[in-house]
C-alpha cells in the first residue's frame, strides 16, 4: 500500500506523477532526453542501462518497465535484457556497452565509486565523452527514479507481461507524451 493517497490503479511512477503533474513534467522531459533523444547509443541500449541500475537498486517496477522498453527496442529482446541483468560481463552486447554498464554499476554504488580505470575502459572501447556523460547521468537519474517509486511504496505489477502495453506506449510515443495533465488544466 502506498505511503500517500495516490490515484487508484496507476502502478509505479505513474501514481506519483499523476499526483503531482507539475513535478512529472520535468522528470518526463529528463527521461525523454536521456532515453530517447539524439544519441549515438540506441534507445534500447540506454533503456538497458536504466534497467540494470533499477535491478541493482531492487526497484521491481522500474526494472520491469525499463526491461520491457529495452526488449522492445533491442535485437534479441528479452534474451539480451536477461543476460545483462544476470551478468553484463558475459552478455551479448558490444564491448562499448559492456564498459558503459560497468560504469553505470559504479554510479549505482555511489558517484564516488566511479574510477578513472572504468572511464578509461569505456574510452578504450570507443565510448565518447557524451556517451560516458549520458551513461553516468542515466544511472544517477535512475537511482533517483527508483527511490521515488519505492520511497512512496508504489504498487508494481508482478509479471513481465504486465509491462507490455506500457512498453509499447513508451516505444511509440515517448515519455513526454505520457506526462499527466493537472486536473485544473
Amino acid at each position: 500500500m502506498p505511503h500517500i493517497a495516490l490515484p487508484e490503479g496507476l502502478p509505479g511512477i505513474l501514481g506519483p506523477m499523476t499526483f503531482r503533474p507539475e513535478t512529472a513534467k520535468p522528470l518526463n522531459e529528463l527521461a525523454e532526453v536521456l532515453l530517447r533523444g539524439d544519441s549515438s547509443l540506441t534507445r534500447g541500449e540506454r533503456e538497458l542501462i536504466a534497467s540494470r541500475v533499477s535491478e541493482r537498486n531492487d526497484c521491481h517496477f522500474c526494472c520491469s518497465s525499463h526491461s520491457a522498453f529495452a526488449a522492445f527496442q533491442l535485437d534479441g529482446g528479452y534474451d539480451v535484457v536477461d543476460a545483462v541483468l544476470a551478468d553484463p560481463a558475459s552478455a551479448p552486447v558490444s564491448p562499448k556497452l559492456r564498459a558503459l554498464l560497468a560504469l553505470a554499476d559504479q554510479v549505482q554504488e555511489s558517484g564516488l565509486s566511479v574510477t578513472e580505470e572504468a572511464v578509461a575502459a569505456a574510452r578504450a572501447e570507443g565510448a565518447t565523452d557524451v556517451e560516458i556523460h549520458d551513461a553516468v547521468l542515466i544511472a544517477a537519474a535512475f537511482c533517483m527514479f527508483n527511490r521515488y517509486v519505492d520511497g512512496l511504496a508504489t504498487i508494481a505489477p508482478p509479471a513481465r507481461e504486465d509491462y507490455a502495453e506500457m512498453g509499447q506506449l513508451i516505444v511509440d510515443r515517448g515519455y513526454a507524451a505520457s506526462t499527466p495533465v493537472s486536473p485544473d488544466a
